[in-house]
């Protein structure tokens, strides 16, 4: 485990106690903002420019009371998202990050719509290693089960936040996967078969296997199929939690994208082991996956980190994202070593390459 610090350099016994009170207040902070930004408040005042707009200006046209507008517009104000100039607030560069980048909308959703009920039970959740704050969502043991049947707006946030940070990085890695010219590939945690689809587009030789729940299998076939690559396609039902069922064997290589995280150390080890006896001669396993240890900026790694509390709460109970060392250090108990990483794919992924332990490199 590398050393870490998120404060900054002599940081002062007040700024920290600056910063305890945003953590104290930061429900309230979370929910204010994004009122002010899907309500349209923070749109307002950025069509205002450099003027910005009074709260009875902003009053004026019947959209939002004064009381409202005050109270919502304040808590903007201590976030740093709007500045206070001669009574007139502006937009500042926070509230333009949360009017305009992708990214920290879709976080936004993502807590909001998928995570924030069902964080008041993450104390049980952690006590007894269950999801226990999914019941928000649906009846289900874990979150996975019940991904196809997720209400609105969970599931369209849901999926935007997992797709939108591998759409980044699948164009990049596609020369990786086909390096050793692989054609009995397998795709475990297929999910909506986004990465297949990719591979097969890639490869007009390689087939894929396709290892998930029924479910999930269910609508990967239905885009296969719209995609017209059923062919080459083959689906296996496993539920990778029974470490007594095998995986498909004969496997040139093996891809594992945002999977592992699902899961335990326990059960990781278990996937780990059956993908290396699914191995065919020569073959290897990649995975791709989000590592908060591997990345160039905070950012990045405080994100990753807070992360690691919706696997808890709301996924499985058990979970979280990894330090890359974690999956190098169970790969080598399953008699597999690592041959190569690669850092900064997409917005913060990172590729791992590993062989059986005997084979040689790529």
């Amino acid at each position: 485990m590398q050393d870490k610090s998120f404060s900054p350099p002599r940081q002062t016994a007040f700024a920290a106690r600056y910063e305890a009170q945003k953590i104290a207040f930061g429900p309230v902070v979370f929910q204010c903002i994004r009122y002010a930004w899907k309500r349209g408040m923070l749109q307002a005042l950025a069509d205002a420019g450099a003027t910005g707009m009074s709260v009875t200006e902003l009053a004026a046209g019947g959209q939002w009371s004064e009381y409202a507008l005050k109270l919502v517009l304040e808590t903007c104000l201590s976030a740093g998202a709007v500045q206070l100039q001669g009574g007139r607030y502006v937009l500042d560069k926070v509230g333009y990050c949360v009017l305009t980048d992708k990214i920290t909308q879709i976080n936004l959703d993502f807590n909001h719509d998928v995570c924030y009920l069902g964080l008041y039970d993450l104390d049980k959740s952690l006590d007894q290693e269950k999801p226990l704050g999914l019941k928000a969502l649906g009846d289900w043991s874990t979150l996975y089960e019940g991904m196809s049947q997720l209400p609105e707006p969970a599931k369209s946030s849901w999926f935007a936040f997992d797709h939108h940070y591998s759409d980044t990085s699948f164009p990049q890695i596609l020369p990786d996967v086909f390096a050793t010219g692989p054609r009995r590939v397998m795709d475990i945690g297929a999910n909506t078969g986004k990465f297949t689809l990719a591979a097969l587009g890639y490869s007009a030789e390689a087939e894929l296997h396709l290892v998930d729940l029924p479910r999930q299998l269910a609508v990967a076939e239905q885009n296969l199929q719209a995609a017209g690559l059923r062919e080459r396609a083959h689906l296996h039902a496993v539920d990778l939690l029974d470490a007594d069922k095998p995986l498909p064997a004969g496997m040139d290589l093996i891809w594992m994208s945002q999977f592992l995280s699902c899961f335990s150390e326990a059960a990781i080890a278990t996937i780990l082991q059956r993908a290396a006896a699914a191995l065919a001669p020569g073959g290897q396993v990649l995975i791709m996956d989000t590592f908060w240890d591997r990345q160039q900026y905070d950012i990045a790694s405080y994100c990753l980190i807070n992360t690691s509390p919706y696997f808890t709460a709301m996924a499985s109970g058990n979970s979280k994202i990894y330090e890359s060392t974690d999956y190098i250090r169970l790969a080598e108990a399953a008699g597999l070593r690592l041959l190569t990483a690669r850092d900064g794919i997409g917005y913060c992924h990172s590729l791992l390459r590993f062989a059986h332990a005997g084979a040689a490199g790529v």
